[in-house]
């Protein structure tokens, strides 16, 4: 990983356009490829990044980014949408790289890797004609619990935890966002399971159009029987 920290200004183009003004940031240009623009703030989430397969080009800056005080200019290329995030560097303040070695991967707690397997083996709980398609399915920002299709046959990207807050429903957006730019995917729905889901995570589910269920752990397991309650 190569990690820089730089006095820089930041343009998406793309589906969307957006734009940084100068300003020290933080870097990232992962061994996958992906490159991430941070701020010191903001939590765990870039201002701006691009995710790969894409490639990077440092250039020199033309006339007027020189006068502008710009010393190169990065162009990051999504190889897929044509997407370009172009960071122009006035001054590098750190610059180093690091090998991570390889990640073991995220090792969840028994109950809610329990909770994966169980909701994969009943995946109709979610509804009628839902199918387990597979467990663990890989992104390029991470493993989806469990990618289905619903009686429709449309895609499915299923998030689960054991309580459900804010910082899963992140999780999931970038998860979609990522599978709905494979045209073998797409379209992918969202859904955000938990035993237990916040408030606040479900409104903002809610309005990024995810649906959220709550599980029951023991009826998972065929230890309730919810039909059979008095109440």
């Amino acid at each position: 990983m190569r990690v820089v920290i730089a006095k820089c200004s930041v343009d998406y183009a793309g589906r969307l356009t957006a734009h940084l003004p100068l300003a020290a940031r933080l870097l990232m240009i992962k061994a996958d490829g992906s490159v991430l623009v941070h701020s010191d703030g903001g939590s765990y989430k870039p201002l701006n990044w691009m995710s790969p397969p894409c490639t990077l080009q440092v250039l020199d800056p033309d006339e007027d980014q020189c006068a502008a005080g710009f010393t190169e200019i990065w162009t990051v290329t999504q190889a897929k949408t044509g997407d370009r995030l172009v960071i122009s560097i006035a001054e590098v303040i750190s610059d180093s790289s690091h090998d991570l070695g390889v990640d073991p991967g995220l090792v969840k707690d028994g109950v809610e890797a329990h909770l994966q397997e169980l909701l994969a083996e009943h995946i109709e709980t979610l509804g009628d004609g839902y199918s387990t398609v597979r467990r663990e399915f890989m992104t390029a920002v991470g493993p989806v619990d469990i990618l289905a299709k619903d009686s429709e046959g449309v895609s499915v990207a299923v998030e689960i935890k054991r309580r459900g807050g804010i910082d899963g429903v992140e999780q999931l957006t970038r998860y979609l966002e990522l599978m709905n730019r494979d045209p073998l995917l797409a379209p992918v729905n969202g859904v955000f399971a938990a035993q237990e889901i916040k408030p606040q995570a479900r409104a903002l589910a809610q309005d990024r159009g995810i649906r959220c269920v709550v599980l029951d752990y023991d009826a998972l397991r065929g230890m309730d029987d919810p039909a059979s309650r008095l109440f």
